[in-house]
């Protein structure tokens, strides 16, 4: 039996997956990978489309009727958060957050995603936005079609080449207000897949990882190749940024940063009340 997996194109995900994707694991499940924008992949997950995912945790309160969260794979971590960015005014600074204006419109990378639970969070308030893919929003920033972008992934690094600046670290801020890392993304199995065989699925997750780490020549080129529009030093920040210990095992650390996230959600009204994460073992 193969087991459908989707994850992004993105390094930290590449990375983490070459290993099980490609068949370098001895007597590990079979796999057959999608990748996908992670707000697509947010969005397949609502309809069950595939049997582990990469998902934002923005998104999983709404996926816990068919989901549970696996412990390896996960994106969590300290000064990885997204950035609120925008153009300089004359003077060359940008507004404070709390300065922003209610006409203020966000691009953001999707409604479910960890970035935009966390900017309303820090905001108080939900913005006027416009949705577009992550890799687009710096973009539309820099040519004045949009006010500010909550950027993610790689584009933490190159927002800066277009002539913007940082109005927020929402990272910064989350670790500031509860002194936890910043749960970002996580992958999830499916619920008719039984304990056994998602305990198994986590643990080949993890042996991927330890693949990648002992032998990178094996996997980089997969890596590379989903990395097609950004220098392999960009890529290699990515890799160093996102895949961490958490990536390993979300661990108690990490588990307290989950509930913290979805209490403090709950509470401000933008999740389910009383959402708690389940995770596998």
């Amino acid at each position: 039996m193969n087991y459908s997996l989707a994850y992004t194109p993105c390094p930290n995900d590449t990375y983490i997956f070459a290993a099980l994707t490609n068949g370098l694991l001895k007597d590990a499940p079979k796999v057959d990978a999608v990748l996908d924008d992670v707000e697509g992949l947010n969005a397949a997950a609502r309809r069950g489309t595939y049997a582990l995912t990469k998902v934002s945790y923005g998104a999983i309160p709404y996926l816990l009727d068919r989901y549970r969260i696996l412990r390896a794979g996960g994106a969590l971590g300290r000064g990885c958060g997204p950035l609120l960015v925008a153009k300089p005014r004359a003077d060359g600074t940008v507004p404070a957050l709390e300065e922003l204006p209610p006409q203020t419109v966000i691009a953001i990378p999707g409604a479910l995603t960890t970035a935009f639970l966390l900017v309303r969070l820090a905001l108080g308030r939900t913005p006027q936005t416009a949705e577009m893919r992550f890799d687009k929003i710096v973009d539309a920033v820099a040519k004045g079609e949009v006010d500010a972008g909550l950027i993610i992934h790689e584009s933490r690094f190159t927002y800066q080449v277009r002539g913007l600046r940082a109005i927020v670290d929402l990272g910064e801020w989350w670790e500031a207000h509860t002194k936890t890392p910043i749960p970002l993304g996580a992958i999830l199995a499916r619920r008719d897949l039984g304990d056994a065989e998602a305990h198994e699925v986590d643990e080949a997750v993890r042996r991927s990882l330890q693949f990648a780490r002992k032998r990178e020549d094996a996997i980089i080129d997969y890596v590379r190749a989903h990395a097609t529009e950004m220098s392999d030093d960009v890529m290699r920040k990515h890799i160093g940024l996102y895949v961490n210990d958490f990536s390993d095992d979300v661990g108690d650390e990490g588990r307290a940063a989950v509930d913290t996230l979805f209490t403090r959600a709950s509470a401000a009204g933008l999740i389910p009340a009383d959402t708690k994460p389940e995770f596998v073992g």
